[in-house]
Order: C-alpha cells, then structure tokens, then sequence
C-alpha cells in the first residue's frame, strides 16, 4: 500500500512539471505569434496578390458569361409553363351488406339511378414547357410535346413575369409527339427565333430552358453540349431523329426550348433516359425543330396534321440479311414489304429493295425515312434511290396522303411475312436441326395474304410457287419476278414438309 502511494505521489510530481512546461511553452509561442502576426498577414497577403487571373483568358471566360446571359433573356420570355388538369369520371360500386354496413353503416343514399353506384370525378394534374412562336391578331401560338397536353381537360399558360391565361388547344400529332395551344391576350410577348437543326454539330453548345420539377424552379436555364444527333428510339414509338443532350433536363421541361450559343431554337426538350426513377443523368432528347416547322404552320391553318404516304413496311436489316443483299457498310432501310396498290407498288418499288436516298438526300435509317417521306404532300413527286440484286437505281414516285385506314390495312401488306436467313444463332435458339434449310418465319401479319394462305411463325420456307431458295436475295428476287398474279410457298413445319394455299392477286 505505501509502495503504490510513493508511485502515485512521484507520478503526480512528474505530471506537475510536464503541465507547467506546457504552459510556459505555448505562453512563449502565443506571445512570439502576437508580436510577429502583422509581418506574417502582410507576407500572405503578398503571396496571394502575386497570383494574378490572366487579362485575355478572363476576358474570353466573361464573353461568354456575357453570352449566356443574352441568350436566355432573349430566349426565356418567349419560355412558357403549361399546367394541365385531366378530368375523368369513374364509378365507384356500392358494397351494402356484410361486412361493408357493420363497419360503415348503410349506402343507399349513394346509389345511382341505375342502382350501381355513384360516379365521382377524379382530377390529375400535369406540368410541362412550352414556346411561343407565333402571333396572330392577340393569339398567342405555343407548341409543345404531345404527351404534355394530351387527354388535358384544363390547361393554363403562365408567363416568366407570371401572368396566367386559359388556354386552348388548337392540334396534335402523337406520331412526332408535337402539340399546340393558344391562348388571348393584348400584353406582348416576344416569339421564340426558330434556327436550323440540320446545322446541328456533335460539341455545340446546348442551352435547354423550360419548368423542371414544378413551380419552385421554374424558367430554368441549364448548360451543356449536343451529344449525339439522329438518335433514334423514344417512347411512344414517335418518329423523330432526336438531338441528345447532356444540358440537365427533368420532369417538367418536356417542351420546352433547346437552344443554341445564338439564342435560336434548335429543338424541343421531350425526354429522358435515366435509371435513377426520372432525375437527369445527362442524357436528355430534343425533337429538332426543323421536324416541327411545318407542324406549326398546318396546326395554326388547319389543326390538323397531313403526312405523305409511300405504302412499305421498313426494318433495318441484319447482317446475314445485308451481306446477301449486297448492302453491307451501307446506310437506309429496307422495304420488306409493299402495300398493293400503293403508291410504293405503282411506281415499282418491291419488297426486298434497300431504300437509300429520297430525292438525292441520304436515309440513315428506318425513322429517318419515315419522316422524310412524311414531310412530303400528296402530288409530290420523289425519286427513290434503291439497291435491288446489288446495283442502285432511282424509281419515281406520286405520293399520296397518308391515311390511318390505309396505313392499318393489312390485307394489302405483301407478302406480309418476315423472315431472316437461317444462321447457326437462328438454329440454336430455336431448337432446329442443323442441317435445317430455308428462311426463318420470324412473324406474320395477321390479316396478310401470308396469314390468309397459312403460313406461320417458325415455319421454315423453302421455295416460292414452286422454285427452291437458297438465300434471302433469291427469296425476294422470287417475290418479284414469279408472283404477278398469285404466290404459294414451299416450307417445312417440324418434320413435315408442306405447302401453303395459292393467294390470286
């Protein structure tokens, strides 16, 4: 016991020490930093002005500072936000009886006149953007993505210096996903200037302005650069060539401006592709506004949108499929099949041609072609640059308007099946021999002389009226040449080989 407390006396001696050393230490130093603290301020106040921003480097950096503050006071009052409600009715059953009454009593005096029920209203609201781009007499013109005001019951427009007017809505078109509506007034508002999408380089710059993600931030400017142009894909299954973006865009900007470093509007914000439940990820679409011009001139004359008619069916072609068309490396679509009596088949366009120019502009794709033969009017005449048995020739063609019944009518859809070479994938996947033969039906359209004559999927063709295939190129060389006035195929169905009824043209 005295042992311990000798320790812990001397310990405690030894403590004393160290803190007063301690003490005297940081006293000596606090009064060393005291007297010498002026010099030390003034030496880093020295070091720091020795750091200098270079003159020409700022003044480029403040240009275009200057720039993006033109660009979106010139752009953003001609920015509108739209706010829609849509109104739907819906009945709502009775439950009398157990065990509904025991717990919330009787419901009779809900019932309908028809004794089912009562209806009740349910209301939905929408956000989105919009651009004013045209004036007519007080009539402000403002279009928009479609699926922004579709099924609207109520829409309103408020301005940047929010102000709100009812508003109308004067057309749409759900195949570009383009909308329009309008609303009265005698206050002045500038109109968006409309620029060239077709200009549109991969690194320019992209000013996407709009109301993301409600009232709080709404007539947001964000910044970036174009991605991608011609992008393909969106939701909906519309038909535009889209102008990708990484300019953070959100839920609420659909349509609103996309612009340009000069303030022009090269396109129309209309969707995301995101994995984070819908927040921007820097992957941001914009229907270039070169595909909504005409829109906007056919929505204020006549509130409807007129499309030309060729009358194929397209796909893009796989690579066995290229190869043995002779169309490998090369950009267009193909017609696989042709409506009868079309304007395609009247001027001599065949399933089987690789579509690659309309009057002497290249098709980089199925929508792209789409939408340029769209673009055209009924009377038009268009020349069609094709591939067919590897050499390109040009066919002319009178478009007509296109029609839903027309474009819906499958019995006119020739021959009205799909196929792809039987490649070793092909053979794998579904379970076929490998010594199988013929080209695989990968679908038929239902309601199509290959549906009425009873071809089926995965049946495997062999021969068309009675000639044997070797290739996909002779497939359509056949459709061609040996099917003026009726066709029947020769095809294999599990073990059993077949052949289909005849179809009289």
């Amino acid at each position: 016991m005295n042992l311990v407390h000798k320790l812990s006396s001397k310990n405690l001696l030894v403590f004393n020490l160290v803190l007063i050393g301690v003490i005297f230490g940081f006293s000596i130093a606090f009064l060393s930093f005291s007297c010498s603290s002026p010099r030390l301020r003034n030496t880093a106040q020295a070091q720091q002005s020795q750091v200098v921003i270079p003159a020409d480097a700022l003044a480029i950096a403040e240009g275009l500072q200057n720039v993006f503050n033109a660009v979106s006071e010139k752009t953003l009052p001609s920015v509108v936000e739209l706010r829609t409600v849509s109104v739907r009715r819906q009945l709502i059953p009775n439950f009398n009886g157990i065990p509904w009454d025991f717990f919330f009593g009787p419901r009779d005096r809900e019932r309908g006149p028809d004794n089912r029920g009562q209806e009740r209203e349910f209301r939905s609201q929408g956000l989105g953007s919009g651009i004013i781009v045209r004036n007519v007499n007080g009539t402000y013109y403002v279009i928009t993505n479609y699926h922004v005001v579709n099924d609207a019951n109520e829409i309103r427009v408020t301005t940047r210096n929010g102000s709100e007017y009812p508003a109308e809505l004067v057309g749409t078109d759900e195949r570009k996903d383009l909308a329009m509506v309008s609303f009265k007034t005698d206050d002045q508002y500038p109109l968006a200037t409309l620029g060239d999408s077709d200009s549109v380089r991969v690194g320019d710059w992209a000013i996407a302005m709009g109301n993301p993600l409600g009232h709080e931030f709404s007539f947001s400017v964000t910044m970036g650069i174009v991605s991608a142009v011609g992008r393909t894909g969106g939701p909906g299954g519309n038909i535009n060539d889209f102008i990708q973006t990484d300019a953070p865009i959100n839920q609420g900007n659909s349509g609103g401006a996309l612009v340009n470093i000069r303030g022009e509007v090269i396109g129309i914000n209309t969707w995301i592709a995101s994995n984070n439940g819908g927040g921007s990820v820097g992957l941001g679409f914009a229907i270039p506004i070169n595909n909504a011009k005409r829109s906007i001139d056919e929505f204020i004359s006549s509130g409807t949108i007129s499309y030309g008619w060729l009358g194929v069916s397209l796909n893009d072609p796989g690579r066995e499929t290229q190869a043995a068309l002779g169309v490998e490396g090369k950009r267009g679509a193909l017609a696989s099949q042709v409506f009868m009596g079309s304007p395609a088949d009247k001027g001599g366009i065949c399933p089987g041609d690789f579509i690659t120019h309309v009057n002497g502009r290249e098709v980089r794709g199925v929508n792209q072609l789409t939408m340029m033969v769209g673009e055209l009017r009924a009377g038009d005449q268009a020349t069609f640059t094709v591939i067919r048995d590897g050499s390109s020739r040009d066919i002319r063609v009178r478009i007509e308007a296109r029609t839903e019944q027309a474009a819906s009518d499958n019995k006119g859809l020739w021959p009205g099946v799909f196929v792809v070479p039987l490649t070793d994938e092909i053979k794998q996947t579904f379970n076929l021999d490998k010594d199988s033969r013929g080209l695989y039906v990968g679908n038929v359209i239902s309601g199509s002389p290959a549906d009425i004559i009873g071809l089926r999927q995965g049946d495997l063709i062999t021969a068309v009226n009675g000639e044997n295939i070797r290739d996909i190129a002779a497939y359509f060389r056949l459709l061609r040449e040996k099917t003026a006035r009726e066709l029947w195929f020769g095809f294999t169905r599990g073990e059993s080989t077949l052949e289909t009824l005849k179809f009289k043209r």
